[in-house]
């Protein structure tokens, strides 16, 4: 398994990291257990989840996930050997969001209690903040690495104006710096990330973690239809991609995946692979053939030929 850095970190992951967020919402304990078990197996050593995972379930409360997660470290052993991408400033009820010093310094203990762990790989900015100054909400993060609880920290759904505005800043004051990017990007949503945040990360040594690289399970193929999508979990999510130009993505899909004797998934993650500024895809399993689909990806290298093809048929 060929490791990618993480950003200017020491850190060094492998290409594809787990997304928690499905931990305690589609997938159950035992089941968790089972799918971080094989992703482990397989040389894989990153999962991200979030202190709001799974609050969007009825019943609730958010921190299920980091729950699941800190109860299979425990299990397993196996803390020092996954990188542990966790983030804040999601609103948890009762006015606990954003991204103050209190806010953050009190969530990250929140975190780490439900993580069973001391310390957080990679404390990452759920949503950005205007209402906070930058530097309070960097100045906690420098506090958090000083104690040794935090490694690095990194941005989730930032604009471009604003992640500049923010490394700028870390510079001025000589605080740390987001090391990350997380942001929404797959074959199917381009325009938000391809015209100014891939070229600032470029520019900035980001790493680009970034999540729905499947469209919401829309680029599986699996949606096709909206009969397809009754009963899903993930209905809502992919049903604004049951249109014409969408389709005509997934046929493209299609024909690149019988080329190469794979399925849809699989290759859309090759063609994320593929950009030099992605560093990982978050991808979300529920099962075991699922993940081992998933897996599959990396060893998949595009020709110049089959991007080119996706990229017109996605531009």
């Amino acid at each position: 398994m060929k490791m990618r850095k993480l950003g200017k970190t020491e850190m060094e992951i492998a290409p594809l990291v787990f997304g928690g967020n499905v931990f305690g919402w589609t997938t159950d304990q035992t089941t968790s257990f089972k799918l971080l078990d094989a992703f482990i197996a397989a040389g894989f050593n990153s999962v991200d989840t979030a202190d709001a995972y799974s609050k969007w379930v009825p019943g609730h409360k958010g921190g299920e996930s980091e729950t699941i997660l800190g109860e299979w470290m425990k299990r397993s052993g196996n803390r020092k050997k996954v990188i542990v991408a966790t983030k804040v400033g999601m609103d948890m009820g009762d006015g606990k969001k954003g991204l103050s010093k209190q806010h953050i310094l009190r969530s990250a203990e929140d975190s780490m209690k439900r993580l069973q762990t001391d310390y957080i790989d990679l404390y990452q900015s759920h949503i950005d903040d205007p209402d906070t100054p930058l530097e309070e909400t960097l100045g906690a993060y420098a506090e958090l690495i000083k104690q040794g609880k935090v490694r690095a920290i990194g941005a989730s759904n930032h604009k471009a104006e604003r992640l500049a505005l923010a490394l700028h800043t870390s510079r001025k004051f000589g605080l740390p710096a987001y090391q990350t990017l997380q942001p929404n990007y797959s074959l199917i949503e381009r325009g938000e990330f391809e015209p100014e945040l891939e070229p600032l990360c470029k520019k900035e040594g980001l790493g680009v973690i970034n999540y729905w690289p499947l469209a919401g399970g829309f680029l599986t193929g699996k949606y096709r239809s909206e009969s397809d999508t009754a009963g899903k979990p993930r209905a809502r999510n992919v049903a604004k991609f049951l249109n014409e130009r969408d389709f005509k993505i997934l046929a493209a899909l299609d024909q690149v995946a019988k080329k190469y004797n794979a399925t849809p998934a699989r290759i859309s993650l090759a063609w994320l692979l593929a950009r030099p500024v992605i560093t990982a895809p978050i991808v979300s399993a529920t099962n075991l053939e699922q993940l081992n689909d998933l897996i599959a990806s990396v060893q998949i290298v595009l020709d110049s030929e089959s991007i080119e093809f996706l990229n017109q048929a996605s531009a």
